[in-house]
Parts: structure tokens; sequence; C-alpha cells
């Protein structure tokens, strides 16, 4: 057996102690005279780089050789790309296999410094440029994200406050619901992507996954209103706390060293940030209160029956949402302990149509 020791640290000379490396240990012939033997590292089979040892004169000498690079390897060479290390660090004797099975096991320190030493330049480590670029290019569309719902909190705030003309309102209003239903939408095909067409139990699974997602209900919920002829001005409460968050969560990750973030908009990042339930409770209740709306909206001349529909089946959709759940079911839980004695007493012929209602939104 042809072993490779690794001399201990700190100590020098042909007296100092030396700990076997696992390895590198390779089989000689049957008897001690043999002419000599190459050292080859491999990965799948296929050596990689070789050495060979020759005895000459009663000494060993190393020699680089590329005689068997590329070529198939058999028998019990290490597998891996591990490659000979020949630095002073290492010093090779022969010794018998008896020797070797007495021989004591590397300590874990001693372990890890030695295979960082044979470990040749990975092509591995060449994969740490890309992924830096990957992470750039992630922080990349994180940040046209957050410029993007920047935006959409000012064209927002524009089109609700009283600050500005009606048609610049409008107009902003508009934006704004148009911006959080791109970013949304990019945010699920980013996500999701799209489903092959032609297999639908793929495209139910696709859909399912979709609908359960948490970008999914401000999707929607934009883009009908977006495409509607109604203009509520309640609609954009939902927008600008949807934004408000995004952007406070980016710039408390991000911009906590500059002097104009912790001036003047850490206390509102802060503030969002230790106020979340109360801003998805303001949520909840405006996109409940939007439903009684566009009921009466049925009664006016812009009704729009087929919206009032689908905006309620949406509702329905927060109300079994994980994400909504819980703060709708509160505020309908209020609604309902607050209407029904009225109902029970001055309406019970309601009782028949508001079972059915019930019946249809618990399904």
């Amino acid at each position: 057996m042809l072993s490779f020791y690794r001399r201990a640290s700190g100590s020098t000379g042909a007296g100092s102690a030396v700990r076997p490396h696992p390895d590198f240990q390779i089989s000689a012939a049957s008897d001690d005279r043999f002419e000599g033997v190459q050292l080859c590292t491999c990965a799948g089979g296929v050596a990689l780089n070789c050495c060979q040892f020759r005895f000459e004169d009663g000494g060993l000498s190393l020699s680089l050789s590329r005689r068997c690079v590329g070529t198939r390897v058999t028998g019990s060479v290490p597998n891996g790309p591990r490659l000979f290390y020949a630095g002073p660090d290492f010093v090779a004797r022969g010794m018998s296999s008896a020797s070797t099975s007495q021989s004591p096991a590397l300590t874990e320190g001693e372990s890890t410094t030695a295979n960082d030493n044979a470990r040749p330049h990975d092509p591995g480590a060449d994969s740490a440029g890309p992924a830096r670029s990957r992470l750039s290019l992630q922080l990349d569309q994180r940040s046209l994200h957050f410029s993007v719902n920047a935006w959409v909190l000012i064209v927002a705030l524009i089109g609700i406050l009283p600050l500005a003309t009606r048609q610049l309102q409008y107009k902003g209003y508009r934006l704004s619901l148009l911006g959080t239903t791109c970013t949304t939408g990019y945010a699920l095909f980013a996500l999701y992507g799209l489903p092959r067409v032609g297999n639908t139990q793929v495209v139910q699974a696709w859909g399912h996954l979709v609908t359960s997602s948490k970008d999914f209900i401000p999707f929607m919920y934009c883009l009908m209103f977006v495409t509607s002829k109604l203009h509520f001005k309640l609609v954009l409460v939902p927008v600008i706390c949807w934004a408000l968050e995004h952007v406070a969560r980016f710039l408390r990750r991000h911009f906590t060293n500059s002097s104009l973030y912790r001036a003047y908009l850490e206390p509102l990042c802060t503030w969002v940030d230790r106020n979340t339930t109360a801003v998805n409770f303001l949520i909840a209740n405006a996109e409940i209160l939007l439903g009684f709306l566009l009921i009466l909206s049925l009664f006016s001349k812009r009704r729009n029956v087929m919206q009032t529909f689908m905006y309620w089946q949406l509702l329905k959709l927060m109300y079994h949402s994980p994400f909504t759940a819980g703060y709708h079911r509160a505020i309908w839980l209020k609604i309902g302990r607050t209407v029904n004695p009225y109902i029970h007493t001055y309406t019970p012929f309601l009782h028949d149509p508001m079972n059915a209602g019930m019946r249809w939104w618990f399904r």
C-alpha cells in the first residue's frame, strides 16, 4: 500500500509526527518490487489528472503523467473532483496494509484542511459569478417592482385626494389600478408561468395554484375595476394599502443606511410594519363595503349586473382564502351580529333568501 501522509502543523524534520490522508491511498502489486504506479483522480469514472510514482535507486520519484487522462478508470480509485496535491505538507512512504489499518484517523480539523488542500480549482466555483449575476438580476426585478409600486402609491393618492382637478384624479384612478394589475399579473406569471395547452388536468392544477396564491386577489380586484365605467374612490383604498406595504417593506430592507430614509420615511415605514393587522382590516372593510355599493349601483343608470356578480364571487374567494379569511370572517361575523336581530324582528320574510345566500356563500 502506498499512502500519503500529512505532516502535523508546526512540526518539521524527519522525526516529526505524520498522519495518514485517506483520499490518497493506492494499492501496489502483490510483491514489493514494482516499477511504478499511477495515482488518478476521476469524475464519473474518467481520469482527470494523473501522477506517476517510480522507485529509482531506492528512492521514490514523482512525475506528472497525461497518458491516462481521459481514459476509463477501473478499480478502487476514489471518485470525485479531487486532484493530487504535491506540496510540502505531504510526504510519501511505502507501508504494509496491516500498518495502514492500524493508523489513527484524521481529526476533524486536519481532515478538512487536507481535503481543502487536495482539491484543485473546482469548476463549480466558477458558478459563483453566474450566481451573483442571478442575485443582481433578482434585486433589479425587486427594484423595478418597488419603483412601480411607489409610482402606483403616488398616482393613487392623486386619484383619491381632492387636491387636483377632476380629470387628473380620474387619470390617477385608472393608472393606479392599471399599475397594480400589471405588477400582480407579472408576479403570478413569474411564479407559475403558463400551463401546457391540451392537458386538462395540468390546466386545472395550474388554475388551482394561481387562484390560491396571494397575488391573485389584488390582480382580479384591479382588473375588474380598471375595465369598469364605475368610479368609486373607495376602490383605491386597498390599492394604496397594498402599495404602501410593499414600499415600506422594501425601504426597511434596503435603505436603512440612508439619511433621507432615517429622517423622513422611517417613522411611517415602522408604523406600517407594526400595524399590518390594522391595515389588513382596513382593506377588508373597504372591500366588503364596496360590495354593498355595487348592489346599490344596480339601481342607477351605470349598473353592471355582471360586474356585481363577479365581485361578490371575489368576495367569496376572499372569505375562503387563507391570506384574507381571518379579516373577512371577523368583519362578516360582526355584521351578522348587528343585522340579524333586526331581520328577525322586522323582516322575517328575508329568512329564506338569506339562508339560500348563505348556502351559496359557504359552498
